[in-house]
């Protein structure tokens, strides 16, 4: 038996749907598996020493969705909650723990040293906790399990991460409780393909989900929309790291739940990259039943979309942003102000197109969440001792360690970097503001990490991404009670 156990506790809830596939894959290949879910727990340590008490699983795993709040100033770290989560099953099982989840696999080798974990998978986990749970009861090959991470006479040994090619996943979606995650989140979640192949300088998804497009057949994805649309789930993200790359399988997809009529359904979000975005493929978006794109916009500087690596420029991001007007669907685009070469010129410029373009909302994220292996870390090291670089920002003491919550913030953008940001949004009530770096003090900004305000919204009936949801609220009643 497999026990699967979710301890992501983080408000709005978020469903984990990694073990709901996990948990398919399991019982699909013949296993007992099970999903203890301590977010919906009234009280999670009795559900644990419940649990435990009355199983003896062969293998325990325990999903990590995010290391940390990604979001400076409040830069929450969520490590130390993993490892308290370990120590404490440790005491009530003998069960060797397995770690999995895409925060887990941006830092395999350091959290299973971090948390006294007996393995890990960095990857996709569907084949791997199979394969796993196999060799526990046989022959114990570790070698041969994709993706594992485990330790051996005091040595942490690593498997090629598990990106297989081809990705089909369970579509039941039967092993979670996604209409309470529904009530409680405001949205469910679908992944139509795993990886990414753009080349932006500061992310992780590419470490953590592959550095290539592994694609789900259309047909699948839309068994799991409609699985999930039977459990009442009628409003999703769909969780791709930029869902139009490429173009053609987002096509084949819309085709696909419009031919089921899904689109008259479900309503649905997605991320995307400004390029590639034309009028087909908004209209094929539009009839499928997506309402909402959230752009990767980065900015509107050229100087900052060169640095970012972004292969749009000011024109194609105003095109997206007519485009999506014309098919109806709510646009917000994603800044991330404050890389190296910032300055208050380039915020101005960003800011200010911004204005004039018209999203229905833009968020003015400030600070670079620093990761090792990719190309920003690299340049800000390029720069001198991190320890005495002025654009270092952090909330721990000691040598810099990206494995902790470590952003920059470009040194010309001075010491009051989101009071320079505010005062060029002037009130424009379209941004989402950075929170002030204030000791003690600082603010939310739009972190969903906590967010009382959105999670008493959803609570109200609310549902649908989360930064639209922060936009009607701020639009008043009549817009915050209107459906996505």
């Amino acid at each position: 038996m497999l026990t699967l156990v979710n301890a992501n506790r983080m408000q709005p809830l978020i469903a984990p749907i990694g073990l709901d596939y996990v948990a398919g894959a399991a019982r699909a290949a013949g296993m007992e598996a099970e999903v203890l879910d301590l977010a919906l727990a009234d009280d999670p340590d009795a559900a644990l020493r419940d649990h435990f008490a009355a199983r003896d699983p062969l293998l325990v795993g325990l999903t990590f969705r995010n290391v940390d709040d990604c979001f400076w100033p409040s830069a929450e770290w969520f490590v130390p909650d993993l490892a308290e989560s370990v120590a404490q099953i440790r005491t009530l099982t003998d069960a060797p723990i397995v770690l999995g989840g895409v925060g887990f696999s941006i830092f395999p080798r350091r959290l299973v040293d971090a948390t006294g974990a007996d393995f890990g998978v960095h990857g996709d986990g569907e084949e791997a906790v199979v394969a796993l749970a196999e060799e526990l009861a046989g022959r114990r090959r570790f070698e041969r399990v994709p993706g594992l991470v485990w330790r051996d006479d005091g040595r942490t040994c690593g498997n090629p991460p598990a990106w297989p090619e081809a990705v089909s996943l369970p579509t039941a979606r039967a092993w979670i409780d996604n209409a309470a995650y529904f009530r409680l989140g405001g949205q469910g979640a679908v992944e139509t393909k795993r990886g990414c192949d753009r080349r932006c300088i500061y992310c992780a998804d590419p470490l953590a989900k592959g550095p290539r497009l592994r694609r789900r057949d259309p047909a699948e994805v839309a068994d799991e929309v409609a699985s999930l649309a039977a459990q009442g789930v009628d409003v999703l993200h769909l969780a791709d790291s930029e869902f139009n790359v490429p173009r053609d399988h987002a096509v084949a997809v819309c085709e696909e739940l419009a031919s089921r009529r899904l689109g008259d359904r479900v309503r649905w979000y997605a991320y995307l990259a400004v390029t590639p975005f034309d009028a087909g493929l908004a209209r094929a978006m539009r009839r499928a039943g997506c309402v909402g794109i959230d752009f990767t916009g980065d900015a509107a500087a050229e100087v900052m979309l060169e640095t970012y690596r972004q292969p749009h420029r000011q024109e194609e991001l105003a095109g997206a942003i007519r485009l999506c007007r014309d098919s109806g669907i709510t646009v917000m685009i994603d800044l991330l102000l404050g890389g190296p070469g910032e300055t208050p010129e380039t915020v101005a410029e960003t800011v200010e197109f911004l204005k004039r373009a018209g999203p229905d909302c833009a968020g003015a994220a400030l600070g670079v969440r620093l990761y090792p292996g990719t190309e920003v870390a690299e340049r800000v090291a390029a720069e001198g001792p991190l320890e005495g670089n002025p654009g270092i920002r952090r909330r721990y003491d000691g040598p810099v360690d990206l494995f902790r919550p470590t952003f920059y913030i470009s040194p010309a953008l001075g010491s009051e970097s989101a009071a320079l940001v505010k005062d060029l949004i002037a009130g424009d009530e379209r941004f989402f503001e950075p929170a002030e770096e204030v000791a003690g003090a600082e603010g939310k900004g739009y972190n969903y990490n906590d967010n009382a305000p959105l999670v008493e919204a959803i609570a109200r009936g609310q549902r649908g991404a989360y930064w639209d949801i922060l936009r009607r609220m701020r639009s008043g009643p009549s817009k915050e009670n209107a459906s996505p």
